[in-house]
């Protein structure tokens, strides 16, 4: 249990590195549910995460990190994102993340074959997270 009961200790894992590791005051995620508030002594919760912007608050300032999807695991004030891929807002290379979504926009717009419409709407997807989450959006 992590022993401060004001903070969250929070951890973002991807296969290959921790993206993001802090005692935190609040958490914000996108489950497939809905949208999640945590705070300190929240109930335990499991549960699915949508591809989009995990909010972060730690001393009133606001940390944006995409996560394309994956499980949010909490009790006992300890969080654990497991997800495929995670990054840091301010990491982000906006230019590089408005060519990918312009790029699964114009896969869309030539309506191929399902499968290639999948991976586009996918790319389009992580595209958006990673604008939203450049910007400072939830």
């Amino acid at each position: 249990m992590n022993e401060n009961s004001n903070k969250i200790k929070i951890k973002i894992i991807t296969h290959e590195k921790v993206v993001f590791e802090e005692n935190i005051d609040e958490l914000y995620v996108k489950t497939t549910d809905g949208a999640l508030g945590i705070l300190p002594n929240h109930v335990p919760v499991v549960c699915a995460l949508e591809i989009g912007v995990t909010r972060v608050v730690k001393d009133k300032q606001h940390i944006y990190i995409t996560t394309m999807g994956g499980v949010l695991q909490f009790s006992e004030n300890e969080a654990t994102i497991l997800t495929d891929i995670a990054e840091c807002g301010d990491d982000i290379d906006l230019a590089r993340a408005n060519a990918a979504k312009e790029r699964a926009q114009a896969r869309l717009d030539a309506k191929n074959e399902k499968d290639d419409l999948l991976r586009a709407q996918f790319a389009l997807s992580k595209a958006i997270a990673r604008i939203n989450a450049k910007n400072k959006n939830f």
